[in-house]
């Protein structure tokens, strides 16, 4: 079985090691124009040097509506396409993969920023935030009721997802992820609780996982066949009745059929007020259902701190990879740490931290 530091290639894409960053939302635009600035080239660019294969943007918004928050990236306009270059080439120049996480909030778009302040929930209009959308008009605990998509909007947030993937592809990201958890718009369609359509986006799970089959395909056919898709699911609901591992796994084959490479696994989002089990490496076991079930490619994620625990989920095979998220916040050079732990050598070291090298 390979190890947490053998490389693994996606198409025609090698990354380093099993060492993936998470996307992970820093609700930093303050100007509100979905223009990365200064801090995600810092943030980004220290994950980088850090030594993780795959670094993943977190959640960009397709579309201005799409955004979490007023203070989100986006990747609409030509303006944010070069922002990101400039970004994307610094990770490149470490040697890391660069990954992109492109998504609608759907009914949980519209948002405060959640950076541990006082206001949560919707934003009001008169405080810039915007109506929202959805599958059905079903609201998300206390925000907003959404209006529901009709087939032309339907069909608009369609086109976003595909325009915004060709501009991944110009502003130079290796890999796209498309972001079909934590409630957000994608999942919102594949929950029987959040999606109440009584069209062909609704009702049976064929129906349900049209939006996001149609969009996998329809954006593998705009970027070709070199750059590696991953979606992202949520593996349940948490709730009775829900989005559940079973109806994940199944989905999963049919987005690799249409042009996927990896399931990456996560859970919950989408119905509040849930209690959610959460411990080192929870959410493990649905990776490695989806991947047993579906025989997919699958990354894990949820609560993993530790280089032994990552290395032990590779090698027996209940995951491809792991992402990190708060570890890599709390040490953004968690992979070269990792390798000394774990007695591997690197070659990938920054010339410029050499000599913070352990020689014990």
């Amino acid at each position: 079985m390979p190890s947490l530091f053998d490389p693994i290639t996606l198409r025609e894409t090698t990354i380093r090691n099993r060492i993936w960053v998470a996307p992970m939302c820093q609700y930093s635009v303050t100007k509100r124009d979905g223009i990365p600035t200064d801090w995600h080239f810092v943030h980004l660019g220290s994950f980088a040097t850090g030594g993780a294969g795959l670094i993943i943007v977190e959640a960009t918004a397709v579309s201005p509506e799409g955004r979490i928050s007023p203070n989100d990236v986006g990747l609409w306009n030509g303006e944010q396409l070069d922002a990101w270059a400039r970004i994307v080439d610094f990770m490149h120049a470490q040697g890391a993969v660069a990954g992109i996480q492109l998504a609608h909030a759907g009914r949980k778009a519209s948002t405060y920023p959640a950076l541990g302040g006082d206001q949560h929930g919707t934003v009001p209009e008169s405080e810039g935030g915007w109506p929202t959308v959805g599958p059905s008009a079903v609201a998300f605990g206390s925000y907003a009721a959404p209006t529901a998509l009709d087939t032309a909007g339907i069909d608009g947030v369609v086109a976003n997802f595909v325009q915004s993937a060709i501009r991944s592809v110009q502003a130079g990201f290796d890999l796209i992820e498309l972001h079909a958890a934590h409630g957000y718009l994608l999942h919102q369609f594949l929950s029987p609780l959040s999606n109440q359509r009584e069209d062909e986006y609704g009702g049976s799970l064929e129906n349900r996982a049209r939006l996001l089959l149609r969009i996998v395909r329809e954006i593998r056919t705009a970027i070709g066949e070199t750059v590696p898709l991953v979606v992202r699911f949520s593996a349940t609901d948490w709730a009775e009745g829900g989005w559940d591992q079973d109806q994940t796994a199944i989905v999963a084959g049919w987005a690799r059929d249409a042009g996927a490479d990896l399931s990456d696994i996560s859970t919950g989002g989408n119905v509040s007020g849930v209690t959610i089990p959460i411990g080192p490496g929870y959410q493990v076991s649905f990776a490695d259902h989806v991947k047993s079930t579906a025989g997919v490619a699958t990354a894990a994620v949820g609560l993993i701190t530790e280089a032994a625990h990552a290395e032990e989920i590779v090698a027996s095979g209940q995951a491809d990879a792991v992402l990190f998220g708060r570890e890599m916040l709390r040490d953004p050079h968690f992979a070269l740490r990792a390798a000394h732990e774990l007695g591997v050598t690197l070659d990938y070291w920054p010339a410029q931290y050499l000599r913070a090298q352990w020689t014990d």
